[in-house]
């Protein structure tokens, strides 16, 4: 038998052309395909006579097609209409714009259909049903199994009942049924791969290959924490008779997921530890410049910039490389605690690498460090995707992902800085550390994260966090404007532009950079910039800035910005992090809605960063009262991390950290807002870590860690 890392594209029933599109949802093994876990069901698992049908009901009826024909509205538009029967009456049931069903569900064949009955003038009727073909007829008219074949192909037994659930004792028999009679799974799909297509495929595997699934977890450690086996798990994700089984199943696949991402983590933690820095920083024979260099610095530090700066000037003494996260709210003075930590690196005559995940804010922290770090006779570099390397001889490289280049080197890499750590996963960051030997490793980053969670995403990492705001910071007053106020609004930022004795530039956002077929309510940067160019502030000098520019452009941008040079920049989010304009004041955001709470508080970030009164304005279209109470709390909320906590009760991990956009946590199954789950698994993990012999007696778990870490485990 095949073994369950086969490509999926060499299976006759999947193939090349398939095996591209399921490449998109990370599939390329039978294995693969197999842990590809469904995120919901529908429950089609009552089954039904056809004359015990009620309206509103979600259930299965079998029977076969009496009749079924083409049928055009008086719009011109094609609908299917087909009626259905069994030994207990007719019903009708209607599809729209699927004319290749009359190719195949000819009168007479067998099948069974899944959907809600609904009333239509003085009759019962399904809608666009879901259905599955039980018994085909050939071209002799002789009936047939359904060629899908497989071990689902079955008939529907009825009860003199006429109604029954699913393998209920006694009642219908559906236990074969794939798309209909169960709790029918829906999966993650992409373009060509639907539920159904997948349910077709996973099906017959799961049967054949079901013994290949091998269960890693210790006996003690799944009775210690109540989890079912791995084989099991995987059987109920796919075919549950009840929702039970199938949150008993999810509990499992999701602890193991949870479990390994821990597991991985303190093992790279381990790892590092024992690594020996080849650059040991001397930070007793520099602390009297050090000091002077803080004491120069135009603002005193908070109380938790001398600690976080402590602690890495420590890291930086140790005989071991440096590993360390420092987490500040926006505005908090990250890049300062950097500069301290690049200044000890220059005296240390080491060479500092920078990165930053865009351009934007790639220049814009080059410009800062270069404010910093340049009177003291700092040599800076600015690389990007679209500069070149000239020489390496340079203190401090500020850059993008153009730093991970073969053709970058480094005569002497002793440290490393990364903002915005989430955006670079964590084979990155490793190619980043070997261009040195063994440099320091300290990452940045300003999305807020509840602390439980960072001790468990960044278990490899010590962590610093700068939970105060630097003395004299005002808030941003921040309001949700209804619609009808929207005129006001405008009018309000003019004046304020325009008779302000000081200074003021405006930030309007939109979530999209073009328009949307699907989504029509939601502003688009580009139709937006071209309105208010021309409509509403054709007195003020608009500009547009967005993520598709040219990085020349977007400089040319940024500086006349800067310069005060342009009143209002429209934007999409590609400005979230790192612009730092004193005078802009006010920010405006269309479809906040849309956004989580930690992204609209690092947009609104983006102002206040001077001795102004700064102001945030958010709209919303959403007549949603759970949307409008949660954008409220940003009125009174001005803490990060608590509007993260917020986000995650309400909405989940992945408004706050954008997995979808930066794939930071690779996680298919599990939920890292589920705080108790996460506790559960970090125990496991402390227990398999303190046996005797560690992970050297799991074999296979040891197997299902190798694709979390960069290298392979070594048996201690």
């Amino acid at each position: 038998m095949l073994p369950l890392s086969t490509p999926i594209a060499t299976l006759k029933m999947i193939g090349p052309a398939f095996s591209l599109r399921l490449k998109k949802l990370a599939i390329e093994t039978i294995g693969d395909l197999l842990y590809h876990i469904p995120f919901r069901y529908k429950d089609f698992s009552i089954v039904s006579k056809i004359n015990l049908l009620q309206a509103g009901e979600k259930v299965t009826i079998a029977g076969e097609i009496a009749s079924i024909g083409n049928v055009f509205t008086r719009q011109g538009k094609k609908i299917q209409k087909a009626v259905f029967r069994d030994e207990t009456g007719e019903i009708e049931v209607v599809w729209y714009n699927q004319p290749y069903l009359i190719k195949f569900l000819h009168p007479g064949i067998k099948l069974t259909i899944a959907g809600e009955a609904k009333w239509f003038g003085h009759k019962l009727l399904f809608e666009s049903p879901d259905y599955e073909i039980i018994k085909a007829l050939d071209p002799k008219g002789v009936a047939t199994q359904h060629p899908r074949g497989g071990p689902t192909s079955s008939a529907v037994a009825f009860t003199s009942s006429g109604e029954g659930r699913m393998d209920s004792p006694g009642m219908v028999s559906t236990t074969n049924l794939v798309h209909t009679g169960r709790l029918v799974p829906i999966y993650p799909e992409t373009a060509g791969i639907s539920s159904k297509w997948l349910r077709s495929r996973i099906d017959p595997l799961l049967h054949k290959f079901y013994p290949q699934i091998n269960e890693f977890l210790p006996i003690s450690l799944r009775q210690h924490f109540k989890l079912i086996g791995e084989k099991e798990a995987i059987y109920k994700a796919h075919f549950p008779k009840t929702y039970h089984e199938a949150e008993s199943a999810r509990r499992r696949l999701a602890f193991d997921e949870l479990l390994l991402l821990q597991l991985a983590a303190k093992i790279r933690r381990g790892q590092w530890q024992k690594e020996t820095a080849g650059h040991q920083f001397r930070i007793r024979q520099y602390k009297s410049q050090i000091q002077q260099y803080i004491n120069r610095l135009p603002f005193v530090l908070t109380t938790a910039q001398r600690k976080a700066t402590g602690d890495i000037l420590t890291d930086l003494a140790l005989q071991r490389p440096m590993n360390r996260l420092l987490e500040g709210d926006v505005g908090s003075g990250k890049t300062v605690v950097a500069a301290i930590a690049m200044y000890a690196g220059f005296l240390n005559s080491y060479q500092v690498a920078f990165m930053a995940p865009t351009e934007i804010l790639a220049l814009q922290h080059f410009e800062t460090i270069c404010r910093f770090l340049e009177p003291y006779g700092v040599k800076i570099a600015l690389l990007t995707g679209n500069s070149k390397q000239e020489s390496n001889d340079f203190d401090i490289f500020v850059g993008t992902h153009a730093l991970l280049q073969k053709k970058v080197s480094f005569s002497k890499l002793g440290l490393i800085v990364i903002d915005e750590q989430q955006r670079f996963g964590v084979e990155q960051r490793a190619k980043l550390r070997e261009k040195g030997a063994n440099p320091h490793l300290l990452s940045m980053t300003a999305t807020p994260i509840p602390r439980t969670i960072a001790l468990t995403l960044y278990a490899d990492l010590d962590l610093s966090i700068l939970a105060e705001m630097p003395k004299g910071r005002m808030k941003v007053k921040t309001w949700v404007v209804p619609p009808e106020k929207r005129q006001s609004a405008y009018d309000w930022i003019r004046k304020q532009i325009k008779t302000s004795e000081i200074k003021q530039q405006a930030f309007i956002i939109c979530p999209l950079i073009e328009e949307s077929e699907t989504l029509t309510t939601i502003k688009a940067a580009k139709i937006e910039y071209q309105r208010l160019r021309k409509e509403i502030f054709p007195d003020l000098r608009v500009a547009l800035l967005h993520g598709k520019l040219k990085s020349k452009e977007k400089e040319k941008i940024m500086e006349g910005y800067k310069k005060g040079l342009i009143d209002v920049l429209v934007a999409t989010p590609v400005v979230e992090v790192g612009i730092d304009v004193p005078t802009a004041t006010i920010i405006m955001i269309e479809a906040a809605e849309r956004f989580g709470l930690a992204q609209l508080h690092q947009l609104r970030g983006r102002v206040g960063r001077g001795n102004q009164q700064s102001y945030c304005l958010l709209f919303t279209e959403s007549n949603n009262p759970d949307a409008i109470t949660r954008l409220k709390l940003l009125e009174t909320t001005f803490n990060g991390p608590k509007l993260a906590e917020f986000d995650l009760k309400m909405r989940g991990a992945g408004e706050i950290f954008g997995t979808k956009q930066h794939g930071h946590i690779n996680l298919k199954i599990a939920d890292i807002s589920d705080l108790s789950l996460v506790e559960e698994t970090k125990k496991a993990a402390n227990f398999l870590l303190a046996s005797p012999g560690k992970l050297s007696n799991f074999h296979l778990l040891r197997q299902k860690l190798e694709k979390y870490t960069i290298e392979k485990i070594v048996p201690d």
